[in-house]
């Protein structure tokens, strides 16, 4: 069996604190009964967000991999740039450079 990622760690500890204090809060129970089976419940419900994250990212995972080609693709080093059309001789005693003129 696969560990749980951080992502289903948090989000699992984060439903069950979450669903104990608001259900303690709204019902305003301190019996022992109630109390216990709030925190049963709030840590099923934990257990099925991290679960049901596992499967969102394994599907997620699967797709990603379905694109992927199976050989790395090859490197090629990019094509020269094409050499300058050769221009008209300049003329007798100019230069050929533009700062010169």
């Amino acid at each position: 069996m696969p560990r749980p990622t951080f992502p289903q760690l948090a989000y699992g500890s984060a439903t069950v604190v979450l669903t104990t204090l608001a259900t303690l809060l709204l019902s305003g129970t301190s019996a022992v009964v109630p109390v216990a089976v709030t925190a049963v419940v709030a840590l099923a419900l934990g257990v099925l967000v991290a679960v049901l994250l596992r499967h969102r990212g394994s599907g997620a995972r699967r797709h990603r991999a379905d694109r992927t080609p199976s050989l790395p693709r090859q490197r090629t080093a990019p094509a020269p740039a094409p050499a300058p059309a050769p221009s008209a001789a300049p003329k007798a005693g100019r230069s050929v450079h533009s700062l010169h003129h």
